[in-house]
Protein backbone atom coordinates (compact mmCIF):
# COMPACT_ATOMS: atom_id res chain seq x y z
CA UNK A 1 0.00 0.00 0.00
CA UNK A 2 1.45 3.47 -0.93
CA UNK A 3 1.47 5.95 2.09
CA UNK A 4 3.11 8.76 3.36
CA UNK A 5 4.86 8.25 6.45
CA UNK A 6 3.86 10.24 9.58
CA UNK A 7 7.46 11.43 9.93
CA UNK A 8 8.24 11.99 6.21
CA UNK A 9 4.71 13.76 6.52
CA UNK A 10 5.89 16.24 9.31
CA UNK A 11 8.83 17.24 7.31
CA UNK A 12 7.08 17.97 4.64
CA UNK A 13 4.81 20.55 7.19
CA UNK A 14 7.84 22.25 8.94
CA UNK A 15 10.71 22.11 6.69
CA UNK A 16 11.06 24.16 3.23
CA UNK A 17 10.84 20.47 1.89
CA UNK A 18 10.48 19.02 -1.62
CA UNK A 19 8.71 15.60 -2.58
CA UNK A 20 11.09 13.39 -4.12
CA UNK A 21 10.65 9.57 -5.35
CA UNK A 22 11.64 6.25 -3.43
CA UNK A 23 14.33 4.60 -5.78
CA UNK A 24 13.50 1.62 -7.62
CA UNK A 25 16.45 -0.26 -6.11
CA UNK A 26 15.39 0.66 -2.93
CA UNK A 27 11.83 -0.45 -3.24
CA UNK A 28 13.23 -3.63 -4.52
CA UNK A 29 14.34 -3.74 -0.99
CA UNK A 30 11.92 -1.81 1.05
CA UNK A 31 8.06 -2.53 -0.51
CA UNK A 32 5.38 -1.35 -2.75
CA UNK A 33 5.95 2.49 -4.44
CA UNK A 34 5.19 5.24 -2.33
CA UNK A 35 5.47 9.04 -2.29
CA UNK A 36 7.41 10.26 0.69
CA UNK A 37 8.11 14.20 1.81
CA UNK A 38 11.73 14.45 2.05
CA UNK A 39 14.61 17.10 1.77
CA UNK A 40 15.52 15.10 -1.33
CA UNK A 41 15.99 15.52 -5.22
CA UNK A 42 12.71 17.40 -6.77
CA UNK A 43 11.24 13.75 -9.02
CA UNK A 44 7.74 13.52 -9.63
CA UNK A 45 6.71 9.90 -10.33
CA UNK A 46 6.15 8.80 -13.96
CA UNK A 47 2.61 7.43 -14.56
CA UNK A 48 0.40 6.06 -17.49
CA UNK A 49 -2.80 6.22 -17.81
CA UNK A 50 -4.36 4.85 -21.49
CA UNK A 51 -7.97 6.37 -22.00
CA UNK A 52 -10.29 4.28 -20.06
CA UNK A 53 -12.06 1.34 -22.11
CA UNK A 54 -15.77 2.19 -23.28
CA UNK A 55 -17.66 -0.94 -22.37
CA UNK A 56 -20.59 0.55 -24.46
CA UNK A 57 -20.72 2.61 -27.56
CA UNK A 58 -22.32 5.05 -25.74
CA UNK A 59 -20.04 5.44 -22.81
CA UNK A 60 -16.58 6.09 -25.62
CA UNK A 61 -16.45 10.10 -25.28
CA UNK A 62 -16.46 9.70 -21.49
CA UNK A 63 -13.86 6.40 -21.24
CA UNK A 64 -11.81 9.40 -22.81
CA UNK A 65 -12.62 12.33 -21.45
CA UNK A 66 -12.55 11.19 -18.24
CA UNK A 67 -9.37 9.58 -17.95
CA UNK A 68 -7.97 13.24 -19.14
CA UNK A 69 -9.77 14.86 -16.62
CA UNK A 70 -8.01 12.31 -14.18
CA UNK A 71 -4.35 13.35 -15.74
CA UNK A 72 -4.82 16.88 -15.52
CA UNK A 73 -5.50 16.25 -11.92
CA UNK A 74 -2.95 14.36 -10.94
CA UNK A 75 -0.28 16.32 -12.88
CA UNK A 76 -1.04 19.18 -11.83
CA UNK A 77 -0.04 18.31 -8.11
CA UNK A 78 3.17 18.29 -9.11
CA UNK A 79 3.66 15.19 -7.23
CA UNK A 80 3.18 12.48 -10.23
CA UNK A 81 4.40 13.21 -14.33
CA UNK A 82 1.98 11.66 -17.01
CA UNK A 83 4.26 9.61 -19.71
CA UNK A 84 2.31 10.86 -22.87
CA UNK A 85 -0.36 8.46 -24.65
CA UNK A 86 1.72 8.31 -27.72
CA UNK A 87 4.78 6.66 -25.86
CA UNK A 88 3.23 3.45 -24.73
CA UNK A 89 3.70 0.29 -25.59
CA UNK A 90 1.20 -1.77 -23.75
CA UNK A 91 -2.62 -1.42 -24.57
CA UNK A 92 -5.72 -1.79 -22.28
CA UNK A 93 -8.62 -3.05 -24.38
CA UNK A 94 -10.63 -5.04 -21.59
CA UNK A 95 -10.98 -3.32 -17.73
CA UNK A 96 -10.95 -7.08 -16.26
CA UNK A 97 -7.72 -8.34 -18.57
CA UNK A 98 -4.49 -9.27 -17.02
CA UNK A 99 -2.12 -6.39 -17.38
CA UNK A 100 1.12 -6.87 -19.10
CA UNK A 101 3.47 -4.67 -16.55
CA UNK A 102 6.76 -5.44 -18.86
CA UNK A 103 4.71 -3.27 -21.85
CA UNK A 104 4.74 -1.01 -19.10
CA UNK A 105 8.04 -1.43 -17.10
CA UNK A 106 9.50 -0.11 -21.07
CA UNK A 107 8.57 3.25 -20.61
CA UNK A 108 9.45 3.82 -17.19
CA UNK A 109 6.25 4.04 -15.85
CA UNK A 110 5.64 3.33 -12.16
CA UNK A 111 2.08 3.33 -11.91
CA UNK A 112 -0.43 2.53 -14.01
CA UNK A 113 -4.43 3.46 -14.01
CA UNK A 114 -6.66 1.66 -15.56
CA UNK A 115 -10.64 2.58 -15.91
CA UNK A 116 -14.01 1.84 -17.51
CA UNK A 117 -16.91 4.10 -18.02
CA UNK A 118 -20.55 2.44 -19.35
CA UNK A 119 -23.42 5.27 -20.22
CA UNK A 120 -27.00 3.67 -20.06
CA UNK A 121 -29.48 6.38 -20.70
CA UNK A 122 -28.64 8.90 -18.32
CA UNK A 123 -26.63 6.85 -15.79
CA UNK A 124 -23.23 6.85 -16.24
CA UNK A 125 -20.96 4.53 -14.15
CA UNK A 126 -16.94 4.99 -13.92
CA UNK A 127 -14.40 2.39 -12.53
CA UNK A 128 -10.43 2.33 -11.98
CA UNK A 129 -8.00 0.00 -10.58
CA UNK A 130 -4.13 1.62 -10.03
CA UNK A 131 -0.93 -0.76 -10.19
CA UNK A 132 2.37 -0.41 -8.68
CA UNK A 133 4.50 -1.61 -12.02
CA UNK A 134 7.58 -2.54 -11.15
CA UNK A 135 6.08 -5.14 -8.44
CA UNK A 136 3.12 -5.71 -10.51
CA UNK A 137 0.53 -5.56 -7.86
CA UNK A 138 -2.69 -3.92 -7.93
CA UNK A 139 -2.81 -0.93 -5.62
CA UNK A 140 -6.07 -1.61 -3.29
CA UNK A 141 -9.42 -2.48 -4.96
CA UNK A 142 -10.69 -1.35 -8.00
CA UNK A 143 -13.88 1.31 -7.05
CA UNK A 144 -16.77 2.16 -8.86
CA UNK A 145 -18.61 5.76 -8.92
CA UNK A 146 -22.33 6.09 -10.29
CA UNK A 147 -23.98 9.21 -11.22
CA UNK A 148 -25.86 11.60 -13.79
CA UNK A 149 -24.32 11.97 -16.68
CA UNK A 150 -24.45 16.19 -15.88
CA UNK A 151 -22.42 14.99 -12.93
CA UNK A 152 -19.56 13.29 -15.29
CA UNK A 153 -16.87 15.91 -14.43
CA UNK A 154 -17.63 15.17 -10.66
CA UNK A 155 -17.19 11.52 -10.75
CA UNK A 156 -13.90 12.32 -12.81
CA UNK A 157 -12.81 14.16 -10.02
CA UNK A 158 -13.80 11.62 -7.73
CA UNK A 159 -11.63 9.18 -9.00
CA UNK A 160 -8.80 11.48 -8.90
CA UNK A 161 -9.33 12.07 -5.23
CA UNK A 162 -9.35 8.29 -4.28
CA UNK A 163 -6.07 7.88 -6.73
CA UNK A 164 -4.52 10.56 -5.18
CA UNK A 165 -5.44 9.10 -1.51
CA UNK A 166 -3.72 5.88 -2.51
CA UNK A 167 -0.43 7.63 -3.72
CA UNK A 168 -0.05 10.05 -0.60
CA UNK A 169 -2.23 8.72 1.91
CA UNK A 170 -3.56 12.14 2.13
CA UNK A 171 -7.02 13.32 1.51
CA UNK A 172 -7.72 14.31 -1.86
CA UNK A 173 -8.80 17.88 -3.11
CA UNK A 174 -10.25 17.23 -6.71
CA UNK A 175 -13.91 16.83 -6.14
CA UNK A 176 -14.15 20.79 -4.77
CA UNK A 177 -15.01 23.78 -5.98
CA UNK A 178 -14.04 27.60 -6.01
CA UNK A 179 -16.17 30.85 -5.15
CA UNK A 180 -14.44 34.00 -5.82
CA UNK A 181 -14.38 37.52 -7.19
CA UNK A 182 -14.76 37.90 -11.16
CA UNK A 183 -13.50 41.16 -12.25
CA UNK A 184 -13.83 42.91 -16.09
CA UNK A 185 -13.95 46.16 -17.54
CA UNK A 186 -11.41 49.05 -17.01
CA UNK A 187 -9.23 49.44 -13.84
CA UNK A 188 -10.75 53.02 -13.15
CA UNK A 189 -14.18 51.34 -13.23
CA UNK A 190 -13.94 47.69 -12.66
CA UNK A 191 -16.64 45.48 -12.23
CA UNK A 192 -17.00 42.83 -9.63
CA UNK A 193 -19.17 40.16 -9.05
CA UNK A 194 -19.01 36.77 -7.38
CA UNK A 195 -18.47 33.78 -9.32
CA UNK A 196 -18.30 30.03 -8.38
CA UNK A 197 -16.27 27.07 -10.43
CA UNK A 198 -14.77 23.53 -10.21
CA UNK A 199 -11.09 23.81 -8.46
CA UNK A 200 -9.31 23.21 -12.03
CA UNK A 201 -11.87 26.51 -13.41
CA UNK A 202 -14.33 24.25 -15.22
CA UNK A 203 -18.35 24.92 -15.27
CA UNK A 204 -17.78 28.42 -13.85
CA UNK A 205 -21.25 30.37 -13.05
CA UNK A 206 -21.71 34.26 -11.75
CA UNK A 207 -23.49 34.24 -8.24
CA UNK A 208 -24.30 38.04 -8.57
CA UNK A 209 -24.93 40.41 -11.99
CA UNK A 210 -21.85 42.84 -10.76
CA UNK A 211 -23.81 45.92 -9.66
CA UNK A 212 -22.66 46.12 -6.60
CA UNK A 213 -18.97 45.72 -5.97
CA UNK A 214 -18.34 42.32 -3.53
CA UNK A 215 -15.07 40.88 -1.93
CA UNK A 216 -14.32 38.18 0.42
CA UNK A 217 -17.04 35.46 -0.05
CA UNK A 218 -16.26 32.31 2.25
CA UNK A 219 -17.61 28.91 2.16
CA UNK A 220 -19.80 27.33 5.34
CA UNK A 221 -17.96 24.32 6.41
CA UNK A 222 -20.43 22.18 4.52
CA UNK A 223 -20.34 24.09 1.52
CA UNK A 224 -23.63 25.26 0.87
CA UNK A 225 -23.57 28.50 1.94
CA UNK A 226 -21.55 31.55 0.97
CA UNK A 227 -20.54 34.26 3.50
CA UNK A 228 -19.22 38.05 1.67
CA UNK A 229 -19.07 41.79 1.60
CA UNK A 230 -21.29 43.57 -0.17
CA UNK A 231 -21.24 48.15 -0.82
CA UNK A 232 -24.73 47.84 -2.37
CA UNK A 233 -25.83 50.20 0.04
CA UNK A 234 -22.72 51.93 -0.48
CA UNK A 235 -21.25 51.17 2.76
CA UNK A 236 -19.99 47.45 3.63
CA UNK A 237 -22.31 44.57 5.16
CA UNK A 238 -22.64 41.12 5.31
CA UNK A 239 -24.21 39.00 3.26
CA UNK A 240 -25.24 35.89 3.67
CA UNK A 241 -25.92 33.39 0.52
CA UNK A 242 -27.63 30.10 -0.17
CA UNK A 243 -25.98 28.59 -3.10
CA UNK A 244 -28.89 26.78 -4.44
CA UNK A 245 -31.53 29.22 -3.80
CA UNK A 246 -29.29 32.32 -4.22
CA UNK A 247 -31.33 33.87 -1.44
CA UNK A 248 -29.33 36.04 0.27
CA UNK A 249 -29.76 37.39 4.00
CA UNK A 250 -27.99 40.86 5.58
CA UNK A 251 -26.12 39.98 8.81
CA UNK A 252 -25.47 42.17 11.83
CA UNK A 253 -27.19 45.08 9.78
CA UNK A 254 -27.09 48.70 12.11
CA UNK A 255 -27.42 51.75 11.03
CA UNK A 256 -23.75 53.61 11.01
CA UNK A 257 -21.85 50.96 11.19
CA UNK A 258 -19.72 48.82 8.65
CA UNK A 259 -19.47 44.97 8.50
CA UNK A 260 -16.99 43.06 6.33
CA UNK A 261 -14.05 40.25 6.11
CA UNK A 262 -16.67 37.31 7.69
CA UNK A 263 -15.86 33.91 8.02
CA UNK A 264 -18.15 30.82 9.26
CA UNK A 265 -17.41 29.05 12.61
CA UNK A 266 -16.38 25.34 12.02
CA UNK A 267 -19.75 24.09 13.26
CA UNK A 268 -21.35 26.83 10.93
CA UNK A 269 -23.77 28.02 13.51
CA UNK A 270 -22.20 31.64 13.99
CA UNK A 271 -20.43 33.30 12.00
CA UNK A 272 -17.30 35.95 13.09
CA UNK A 273 -16.79 39.59 11.18
CA UNK A 274 -15.24 42.63 11.84
CA UNK A 275 -17.82 45.64 12.86
CA UNK A 276 -16.45 49.42 12.46
CA UNK A 277 -18.31 51.94 14.97
CA UNK A 278 -17.38 55.35 15.80
CA UNK A 279 -13.93 54.94 14.56
CA UNK A 280 -12.84 51.29 15.85
CA UNK A 281 -13.25 47.99 14.34
CA UNK A 282 -14.12 45.23 16.33
CA UNK A 283 -14.50 41.37 15.99
CA UNK A 284 -18.13 40.25 16.94
CA UNK A 285 -19.43 36.84 16.72
CA UNK A 286 -23.34 36.52 15.67
CA UNK A 287 -25.10 33.35 15.95
CA UNK A 288 -26.87 32.26 13.03
CA UNK A 289 -30.02 30.64 14.97
CA UNK A 290 -30.87 33.09 17.86
CA UNK A 291 -29.20 36.46 16.42
CA UNK A 292 -27.34 37.18 19.24
CA UNK A 293 -23.82 38.98 18.90
CA UNK A 294 -20.92 38.87 20.95
CA UNK A 295 -18.12 41.18 20.97
CA UNK A 296 -14.77 39.71 21.04
CA UNK A 297 -12.32 42.45 20.83
CA UNK A 298 -12.10 45.96 22.75
CA UNK A 299 -9.44 47.96 21.13
CA UNK A 300 -8.51 51.40 19.68
CA UNK A 301 -7.07 49.46 16.68
CA UNK A 302 -8.55 47.70 13.41
CA UNK A 303 -9.34 44.29 14.37
CA UNK A 304 -9.79 42.17 10.96
CA UNK A 305 -9.70 39.33 8.85
CA UNK A 306 -10.39 36.56 11.76
CA UNK A 307 -10.21 32.88 10.92
CA UNK A 308 -11.47 30.01 13.26
CA UNK A 309 -8.73 26.91 14.09
CA UNK A 310 -10.57 23.59 12.97
CA UNK A 311 -11.51 22.77 16.15
CA UNK A 312 -13.16 25.79 17.16
CA UNK A 313 -11.20 26.77 20.00
CA UNK A 314 -9.04 29.69 19.13
CA UNK A 315 -9.73 32.72 16.19
CA UNK A 316 -5.98 34.01 14.21
CA UNK A 317 -6.95 37.96 13.35
CA UNK A 318 -4.96 40.83 11.99
CA UNK A 319 -4.72 43.87 13.81
CA UNK A 320 -3.00 46.96 13.80
CA UNK A 321 -2.85 47.54 17.85
CA UNK A 322 0.98 46.83 18.04
CA UNK A 323 1.38 49.71 15.26
CA UNK A 324 1.57 48.21 12.28
CA UNK A 325 -0.68 44.66 10.69
CA UNK A 326 0.53 41.42 12.69
CA UNK A 327 -0.79 38.60 13.42
CA UNK A 328 -2.63 37.58 16.81
CA UNK A 329 -4.67 34.23 18.50
CA UNK A 330 -7.40 34.48 21.03
CA UNK A 331 -9.80 32.20 22.72
CA UNK A 332 -12.96 32.20 20.44
CA UNK A 333 -14.94 33.41 22.62
CA UNK A 334 -12.93 36.57 23.02
CA UNK A 335 -10.36 37.54 25.72
CA UNK A 336 -6.11 37.81 25.51
CA UNK A 337 -4.63 38.05 22.44
CA UNK A 338 -1.39 36.67 21.50
CA UNK A 339 0.80 38.45 19.10
CA UNK A 340 2.35 35.34 16.48
CA UNK A 341 4.32 37.73 14.18
CA UNK A 342 7.34 39.01 14.60
CA UNK A 343 9.58 39.00 11.16
CA UNK A 344 9.65 42.77 9.40
CA UNK A 345 7.15 43.69 7.30
CA UNK A 346 3.26 43.63 7.84
CA UNK A 347 1.20 40.93 8.50
CA UNK A 348 -2.63 40.17 7.16
CA UNK A 349 -5.13 37.54 5.62
CA UNK A 350 -4.31 34.96 8.39
CA UNK A 351 -6.54 31.86 7.20
CA UNK A 352 -5.85 28.58 9.30
CA UNK A 353 -5.09 25.34 7.54
CA UNK A 354 -7.70 22.38 8.05
CA UNK A 355 -5.54 20.55 10.07
CA UNK A 356 -5.08 23.15 12.57
CA UNK A 357 -1.21 23.09 12.19
CA UNK A 358 -0.03 25.81 10.25
CA UNK A 359 -1.58 29.10 9.89
CA UNK A 360 -1.59 31.06 5.85
CA UNK A 361 -0.84 34.63 5.49
CA UNK A 362 -0.32 37.23 3.04
CA UNK A 363 3.23 39.40 3.92
CA UNK A 364 3.95 43.00 2.76
CA UNK A 365 8.01 43.70 3.16
CA UNK A 366 10.62 46.31 0.94
CA UNK A 367 8.29 46.34 -1.63
CA UNK A 368 7.38 42.52 -2.82
CA UNK A 369 4.39 40.64 -1.54
CA UNK A 370 4.30 36.86 -0.08
CA UNK A 371 2.32 33.83 0.90
CA UNK A 372 3.38 32.02 4.00
CA UNK A 373 3.05 29.50 6.63
CA UNK A 374 3.93 29.42 10.10
CA UNK A 375 3.10 27.55 12.98
CA UNK A 376 0.19 28.51 15.25
CA UNK A 377 2.41 29.60 17.69
CA UNK A 378 4.44 32.02 15.13
CA UNK A 379 7.46 29.19 14.76
CA UNK A 380 8.84 28.03 11.63
CA UNK A 381 7.68 31.25 9.61
CA UNK A 382 8.49 30.08 5.53
CA UNK A 383 7.75 32.29 2.30
CA UNK A 384 6.73 30.12 -0.46
CA UNK A 385 5.96 33.52 -3.15
CA UNK A 386 7.47 36.71 -3.95
CA UNK A 387 5.48 38.82 -6.24
CA UNK A 388 4.24 42.64 -7.05
CA UNK A 389 1.03 41.59 -5.26
CA UNK A 390 0.61 38.24 -3.71
CA UNK A 391 -2.41 38.26 -1.10
CA UNK A 392 -5.59 36.82 0.06
CA UNK A 393 -4.85 32.32 0.70
CA UNK A 394 -7.05 30.10 1.24
CA UNK A 395 -6.63 26.10 1.89
CA UNK A 396 -6.95 23.00 -0.10
CA UNK A 397 -9.59 20.78 2.62
CA UNK A 398 -6.68 18.52 2.77
CA UNK A 399 -4.27 21.48 4.27
CA UNK A 400 -1.73 20.79 1.65
CA UNK A 401 -2.55 23.46 -1.17
CA UNK A 402 -2.75 27.11 -0.76
CA UNK A 403 -4.68 29.25 -3.59
CA UNK A 404 -4.38 33.28 -3.82
CA UNK A 405 -4.62 36.17 -5.72
CA UNK A 406 -1.12 37.43 -8.25
CA UNK A 407 -1.46 40.37 -10.03
CA UNK A 408 2.08 42.01 -12.28
CA UNK A 409 2.65 45.55 -11.95
CA UNK A 410 -0.32 47.06 -14.38
CA UNK A 411 -1.51 43.79 -15.14
CA UNK A 412 -4.74 41.83 -14.38
CA UNK A 413 -5.38 39.61 -11.05
CA UNK A 414 -5.35 35.38 -11.45
CA UNK A 415 -5.56 32.71 -9.68
CA UNK A 416 -2.19 30.49 -8.40
CA UNK A 417 -2.22 28.14 -6.29
CA UNK A 418 1.27 26.59 -4.48
CA UNK A 419 2.23 23.55 -2.41
CA UNK A 420 3.07 24.35 0.95
CA UNK A 421 6.85 22.91 0.21
CA UNK A 422 6.95 26.21 -1.69
CA UNK A 423 6.71 23.81 -5.00
CA UNK A 424 4.46 23.94 -7.46
CA UNK A 425 3.17 27.04 -8.31
CA UNK A 426 0.74 27.22 -11.24
CA UNK A 427 -2.18 29.71 -12.68
CA UNK A 428 -5.66 28.24 -11.65
CA UNK A 429 -7.82 28.94 -15.10
CA UNK A 430 -10.42 31.46 -14.62
CA UNK A 431 -13.07 33.06 -16.98
CA UNK A 432 -11.04 35.92 -16.29
CA UNK A 433 -9.46 38.16 -14.48
CA UNK A 434 -9.80 37.06 -10.65
CA UNK A 435 -9.12 37.77 -7.37
CA UNK A 436 -10.67 36.63 -3.73
CA UNK A 437 -10.58 32.94 -3.64
CA UNK A 438 -11.98 30.71 -1.07
CA UNK A 439 -11.87 26.77 -1.72
CA UNK A 440 -14.55 24.60 -0.70
CA UNK A 441 -14.76 21.51 1.25
CA UNK A 442 -14.97 18.33 -0.60
CA UNK A 443 -18.25 17.86 -1.71
CA UNK A 444 -20.91 15.54 -0.79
Amino acid sequence: MMDLTRRAFAAGLLAPAALALVPAAARAQSGPLRIEVTEGVIAPVPYAIPDFVAENPAGGQYATAIARVVAGNLTGTGLLREIPREAHVGRITSFDSPVQFSDWRAINAQALITGAARLDGQRLSVKFRLFDVLSGQQMGDGLQFDGSIQNWRRMAHRVSDAIYTRLTGEGGYFDTRVVFVAESGPRENRRKQLAIMDQDGENAQFLTDGATLVLAPRFSPRGERILYTSYERGTPRVILMDLASRQRQVLADQPGTMTFAPRFAPDGQSVIFSLSVGGNTNLYALNLNSGQRIQLTQTAAIDTAPSFAPDGGRVVFESDRSGTSQLYVMPAGGGQAQRISFGEGRYSTPVWSPRGDLVAFTKSHAGRFHIGVMRTDGSNERLLTSSFLDEGPTWAPNGRVIMFTREAAGGDPQLFSVDISGRNLRRIPSPGPASDPAWSPLLP
